[in-house]
């Protein structure tokens, strides 16, 4: 299938065109928010930037008069609807629908209005529950998925495969990159629906603010994760856009696993906490592992630049920043 008519196109200029429209979907987000940071670092100077309320992407007649009026040259899809377990089995009618109309609107306008090249953004929860070890871009589709957030997956291998069949029909040069975990500044610290990192971010920094003698974590802190800073997946979705040209979705991660254990650790450091950190074994661990193989990515001569603990050293700044203060 990689050899499909119009399935490799040669990458094209897209550092040499600095002046060039580029449409960025959900800037408002972890990820948007980082992609507009290091465009205008790179020095691009042409933005184009839209809060929902100034244009409802599941729209589909506001999506194609925005594309009609301002015809941006590259589009970069960010935007989607994500939530955690909790969300996901709640409101699964939204996860898939709402996910399928973004991608279904803002691709085929890109494609209708002439938009030159178009990276769609997915997840690692693409793949199947029982992947190998490293997950490989092949792993696709050839297994069931987690339960737990299959309407999103499902939306999202949807959106890959709408990227490769307008490569196919129509010879577009549409691409797809797959993060792993991420973290970083706008990242979400709600208590009840945030992932592992935030979670454990706010609880060391509101156990310090209360002078308590420890934390409780649930599980054996023995599962490993992989953790990508989100500065570091919009320096590779620059990258990609740049490089980047090819059939298949590409994995984006940093290729470092840490034990959930030594992660909570490293996060009590740097938010400062002295008290004890308390495992609690009668609650669930969740998957034993789950690394992505990025090995792809880093054949094309891309590589991550932030460590973890530089990375959570930064993003504790944000949270103290934005979060905490905007509290008081």
């Amino acid at each position: 299938m990689a050899n499909a008519a119009g399935s490799d196109m040669k990458p094209g200029s897209f550092m040499s065109e600095k002046t060039a429209k580029i449409f960025v979907a959900g800037h408002r987000g972890l990820v948007g928010s980082a992609i507009v940071r290091k465009l205008e670092e790179s020095g691009f100077t042409n933005l184009l930037l839209r809060t929902h309320s100034e244009l409802d992407l599941t729209n589909q007649s506001d999506v194609e008069s925005f594309f009609s009026t301002e015809k941006p040259v590259y589009v970069i899809l960010a935007a989607a609807k994500v939530g955690g377990i909790h969300a996901n089995n709640t409101y699964p009618a939204d996860f898939i629908a709402v996910n399928l109309q973004i991608q279904t609107n803002v691709i085929h306008s890109a494609y209708t209005h002439g938009v030159k090249k178009l990276l769609f953004l997915g997840s690692s929860c693409i793949y199947p529950k029982f992947a190998p070890q490293p997950i490989p871009e092949s792993a696709l589709l050839t297994g069931p998925l987690e339960p737990t957030n299959e309407w999103y997956a499902i939306a999202k291998i949807a959106g890959i495969k709408m990227c490769q069949g307008y490569r196919i029909q129509h010879q577009w040069d549409a691409i797809s990159g797959m993060p792993t975990n991420l973290y970083g500044p706008n990242d979400n610290f709600h208590p009840e629906n945030s992932h592992v990192l935030p979670a454990l971010m706010r609880r060391f920094h509101e156990a310090k603010d209360k002078k308590a003698g420890e934390v409780v974590v649930w599980g054996s802190g023995s599962p490993l994760r992989e953790f990508l800073h989100v500065d570091d997946l919009a320096d590779a979705c620059v990258f990609l856009m740049d490089r980047y040209s090819g059939f298949e979705h590409v994995n984006v991660g940093s290729g470092v696993e840490v034990t959930i254990k030594e992660l909570a650790e490293l996060v009590k450091e740097v938010v400062g906490f002295e008290g004890k950190l308390v495992w609690d074994c009668s609650k669930p661990d969740g998957t034993p592992r789950k690394l992505m193989d990025s090995s792809k990515l880093a054949s094309l001569g891309w590589t991550p630049k932030v460590s973890v603990k530089e990375g959570l050293r930064q993003t504790y700044e944000w949270y103290l920043e934005n979060v905490v203060q905007k509290k008081q």
